[in-house]
């Protein structure tokens, strides 16, 4: 990918003028019902309501790195890819994190999005820190061919 496709920005990831965005998510090993998502899954639940969240369900568990496409819900994109960035320690890694984005990547182009927003995949809950997450994630990106812009995002709290 080129570096031009490319823009790392600070901000809100669901004010993103995008085709699709991207939740990191878990495994799915427990129901989403009993989950209190934080960070961009707790965000995105709370505007996009639990329809995302039922239809997730319905794939299973997913594989370490893996990714899956759902509707918005109430948001105002083409869907969004969830991705499973942390293992069952809620943690991440290099090798979770850029089959994450390898994965999700795969989905944008798939389904013909043209744009697509990340956030700092395994910064927050995976404990990896905002500077490690940005750099697997750009070593990633760099790897794949695709005509999609992209658009990471590292979260800016309004004031």
């Amino acid at each position: 990918m080129l570096a031009s496709q490319i823009q790392e920005l600070q901000g809100d990831l669901l004010e993103q003028p995008v085709d699709v965005i991207v939740n990191a998510w878990n495994r799915n090993l427990i129901p989403w019902w009993l989950l209190l998502p934080q960070g961009v899954s707790g965000a995105i639940k709370k505007r996009a309501g639990y329809a995302p969240f039922r239809e997730l369900r319905r794939h299973g568990v997913l594989p370490l790195g893996g990714a899956v496409l759902t509707s918005a819900g109430r948001l105002p994109y083409r869907g969004i890819i969830h991705v499973a960035g942390i293992n069952h320690f809620w943690r991440a890694s290099r090798h979770s994190i850029q089959q994450a984005v390898v994965a999700a990547m795969a989905l944008v182009d798939a389904h013909g999005f043209g744009s697509v927003a990340f956030p700092l995949i395994g910064a927050g809950t995976g404990g990896i820190g905002e500077a490690r997450a940005r750099q697997w994630m750009l070593e990633a990106l760099s790897g794949i061919d695709s005509p999609a812009q992209v658009r990471l995002v590292q979260y800016q709290r309004k004031r």
